[in-house]
């Protein structure tokens, strides 16, 4: 009996350990804020930021094949982030995984693989160019 308990015991927590390893952030070595993020540091080479005054900075974006590109909304007011064109969103869809960002909120592309220019908009604000960039795939 006392042998039964000891290897309950082992393979419980080998359990708990293994459970807690695949626990863990999906977040790219290049990006380290994670989807849904509401904080944290970023790093400037692969971040687009909306600032308070509704402007995305920079306008034009340069990242290697493989990147996730972190949006940060600065803004006071949320901000849908799709690819072009505007409504079908098909040019880029790893930019659709950013989506609906709320007021200080942060979201990731998914890996940008295809070597290509991919045009973004605010879905509710397609006309105001403000909120209009690029992200240049090398």
């Amino acid at each position: 009996m006392r042998t039964k308990t000891l290897w309950l015991g082992i393979l419980i927590s080998a359990t708990a350990l293994t459970a807690a390893a695949c626990g863990g952030s999906s977040a790219s070595p290049t990006s380290p804020s994670s989807g849904g993020s509401t904080g944290g540091s970023t790093d400037p080479a692969t971040t687009i930021t909306i600032s308070s005054s509704g402007v995305v900075s920079p306008k034009t974006l340069t990242v290697p094949a493989g990147t996730r590109v972190t949006f940060v909304n600065n803004d006071s007011r949320a901000h849908d982030m799709e690819s072009n064109p505007h409504p079908e969103h098909t040019d880029c869809p790893e930019i659709n995984q950013v989506g609906f960002l709320q007021a200080g909120q942060s979201k990731q592309t998914g890996n940008l693989n295809t070597r290509r220019t991919c045009g973004y908009h605010d879905h509710n604000r397609d006309s105001d160019t403000n909120l209009q960039g690029s992200i240049v795939i090398q």
